[in-house]
């Protein structure tokens, strides 16, 4: 039986994981940096799951994988914009994190390569 809704969606439920995370790590973040690395880094954040949205609801494969490759850019980012904060003595363990993206990673690719086997 498929999916009905992207909250199904196993890689949307962690992805929005991570998006949730990543704004409630970024609330510590110095002041200064409101409008600079925390909005950056939960717009990357919440480009994630809602990339997968839009994927999900396309109804041809190249759209969706379209999509859910936007998603891993901006996962890559995100991943960057924390190593940056680490770099920046703004937060210091970050295991859960680099090991939620590493799974949003994971289960994308295994996404967008079962899409692209029906191409």
């Amino acid at each position: 039986m498929g999916t009905f809704a992207f909250t199904q969606l196993d890689v949307w439920k962690k992805s929005h994981e991570l998006a949730l995370d990543t704004y409630r790590i970024t609330e510590g973040f110095p002041r200064k940096e409101a409008f600079r690395l925390t909005h950056q880094a939960c717009a990357a954040a919440a480009s994630v799951p809602a990339n997968i949205c839009e994927g999900y609801g396309r109804r041809h494969a190249r759209d969706k994988i379209r999509f859910y490759n936007f998603s891993e850019g901006s996962l890559q980012e995100l991943r960057y914009y924390f190593i940056l904060a680490r770099d920046l003595g703004y937060v210091a363990d970050l295991r859960k994190v680099f090991e939620l993206i590493c799974d949003v990673e994971s289960m994308l690719r295994r996404l967008i390569a079962s899409i692209g086997r029906g191409l």
